[in-house]
């Protein structure tokens, strides 16, 4: 591990390891990236073509999913390329403003998911406590307010990270031990005390996805009271059905997150290329993920899916 005692100045040029660790084998996550890559597009663009020409799908809860897949799009834009000009082109360099501008925008685009899964909770928790006044607790003025809510958020949670990052002065090496410019990768790297730099980093987690994770399993839980209130068996049935999908992608998009977190309380140690390769899961896995979800769960996209494939066989 390189040392203080021959530390640099803040270089203009990083260098992005990737995987180390795991070097012989970047080719291998190259291709499995690529095809993470392939499928994301393609599945979110779907998404977004089918609510975008179902007039019928023009309600909150398909408006927001629409919402997720846009930012579902942006995270692995901003990801994956990178990380496959790392794998394939050993296009290693980044420039201290790239890696700054990198740093800002995949954990935004992130908390940015977090706070659409929590507006999708509450969207489900209006439809089955208030199913009369669904639609017009969230019309399209309420529906601006909680994406204009969850833009501001991101962007007021995220920012301090550059700009601290910037404020370092000496560094260990110019090597980031990671596959993308991440906030707590480049601060290890750094000479001084970096403890004010851990403490937000915590904080930004407890911010957003703490607090929206609990948030979810409160809504959740009222969710569940209610419907168990329901005397059919076959409404308890639909109830339920409406929530499947959302509880899915709930469960996928937080997982990794908690596994993390729950691992290093309890004093589990990872190999550093396990916490890079499970970090990355956390922005790829995800968005290639969801729409499969929703298409195979929700009926409407499910119909309009099958309906584009049979036109195709003709």
């Amino acid at each position: 591990m390189p040392s203080c005692n021959n530390s640099i100045p803040q270089p203009l040029i990083f260098i992005l390891a990737g995987i180390p660790g795991l070097e012989s084998s970047h080719g291998w996550f190259s291709i499995s990236f690529f095809l993470i890559f392939v499928v994301t597009i393609i599945g979110n663009v779907t998404i977004l073509n089918i609510i975008w020409i179902e007039k019928t799908l023009h309600e909150p809860m398909f408006l927001l999913l629409a919402t997720l897949s846009v930012v579902d799009l942006c995270l692995v834009t901003v990801t994956v390329p990178r990380m496959l000009g790392i794998f394939w082109l050993n296009a290693k360099e980044i420039s201290l403003e790239a890696c700054l501008t990198q740093m800002f925008f995949i954990p935004s685009f992130y908390v940015m998911e977090s706070g659409i899964l929590l507006a999708m909770a509450f969207d489900r928790f209006a439809a089955i406590w208030y199913p009369l006044r669904y639609t017009t607790i969230l019309d399209s003025n309420m529906l601006v307010k909680m994406a204009l809510a969850i833009l501001a958020r991101a962007v007021a949670v995220v920012t301090p990270a550059p700009i601290l990052t910037k404020r370092l002065e000496r560094f260990q090496t110019q090597v980031i031990s990671y596959s993308y410019c991440a906030y707590m990768a480049v601060v290890m790297i750094a000479c001084g005390d970096i403890s004010n730099h851990i403490v937000y980093g915590l904080m930004v987690i407890v911010a957003s996805v703490g607090i929206d994770l609990f948030l979810v399993i409160l809504s959740y839980t009222l969710i569940l009271r209610a419907v168990f209130h329901i005397p059919s068996w076959q409404a308890r049935s639909k109830a339920l059905s409406t929530c499947g999908s959302h509880l899915c992608v709930i469960d996928l998009f937080y997982s990794p997150v908690v596994f993390s977190v729950l691992s290093q309380i309890l004093g589990y140690h990872m190999a550093p290329y396990i916490q890079i390769i499970i970090d990355n899961l956390y922005f790829l896995v995800p968005p290639m993920v969801n729409p499969l979800i929703y298409a195979v769960r929700t009926k409407q996209i499910r119909e309009r899916v099958l309906r584009i494939l049979n036109c195709e066989r003709k």
